[in-house]
């Protein structure tokens, strides 16, 4: 083999089939603990781009049933706005109400999802 120059080529990639990656998968483990129920709620709300308080009512009617859980019976709450987690320091909630914390407010039409779970 001679010696020669690196000499970058032009990338290009045309695929006329999927690329197959082979992967060594080893063997899972896992061991069960205990079994627990595990509750879900979601609310789902658009901002009208001037309100920092939401209730039930202004929930979304398309997304089913929907409501706040009192937040003392949750094991983790997570806030969404535009598909972004928010800290916790963002929001308080308290049962059936979503106050923002932030010195903005959400554009118009902006999603909000709080998402609510008790283990």
């Amino acid at each position: 083999m001679i010696n020669q120059p690196y000499v970058p080529r032009k990338a290009t990639a045309y695929f006329s089939e999927p690329l197959i990656i082979p992967l060594k998968v080893s063997k899972s483990e896992s061991k069960v603990v205990s079994h627990r129920t595990v509750v879900t709620t979601e609310f789902f709300v658009l901002s009208d781009g001037v309100k920092k308080v939401y209730t039930e009512q202004d929930a979304i009617a398309d997304c089913g049933l929907q409501q706040m859980m009192n937040p003392a019976n949750a094991s983790y709450m997570n806030l969404f706005i535009n598909g972004i987690l928010q800290p916790k320091i963002n929001y308080l909630v308290s049962e059936g109400r979503l106050l923002l914390l932030t010195e903005d407010v959400p554009e118009k039409g902006c999603p909000i999802v709080l998402q609510m779970i008790q283990i």
